[in-house]
């Protein structure tokens, strides 16, 4: 793995998959903070009695902050969509030689590949699950729904361990023993 050239496939998948996660991460960090309905129902109503026009019920309030911020949570679905595609490319492409899945129980590793190996199988199997879950929410049986989305919002929390453990990999081996690293999956060039 030490001073590994990426292909421009390689890149590709990587910041588009890396860039569409941060994305969707965004749509659910606004849903959870800024743009909570309870948050945006208390903001309305104190804008409407201000005004002195507040005739509407906390349910009706909830109703009208859902709707504001469905454009936004739109953009959460159909970004899903977009890392589904990209997932199911990602999938493909050890079939053409390119991108193999790294498996860590080879027997040639050393210890810290199998850890990192096994770092990324926990992510694909984490995101398997987000996009799995996040597809039956749409398409899938009703009656699931709020199993589902237990399932869906549960499997999300990989994510921001394996970018922190991710990054902060990434980091220490520039400045450690994988010089160049970031260049190289940025341009795909080896460093001399």
């Amino acid at each position: 793995m030490r001073n590994q050239s990426y292909s421009k496939i390689y890149r590709t998948m990587h910041w588009s998959l890396a860039l569409t996660l941060i994305l969707i991460l965004l749509t659910v960090f606004l849903r959870m903070t800024w743009m909570n309905k309870d948050h945006m129902a208390a903001i309305i109503e104190n804008f409407l009695t201000e005004k002195g026009t507040s005739n509407l019920s906390k349910e009706e309030l909830i109703v009208l902050a859902k709707q504001i911020r469905k454009p936004m949570w739109d953009w959460h679905i159909y970004l899903g969509y977009i890392c589904t595609g990209l997932f199911a490319v990602r999938l493909l492409l050890p079939t053409f030689n390119q991108m193999p899945f790294p498996n860590p129980f080879q027997k040639n590793l050393s210890r810290k590949e199998k850890i990192q190996f096994g770092i990324y199988t926990a992510f694909y199997l984490g995101i398997t699950i987000s996009l799995i879950t996040g597809l039956l929410l749409k398409f899938g049986p009703k009656h699931t729904k709020d199993l589902i989305e237990t399932i869906h919002k549960l499997s999300l929390y990989y994510v921001i361990p394996y970018l922190i453990i991710h990054v902060g990999s990434v980091i220490w081996a520039e400045f450690t023993n994988d010089s160049g690293i970031v260049s190289r999956i940025i341009s795909g060039k080896k460093t001399k």
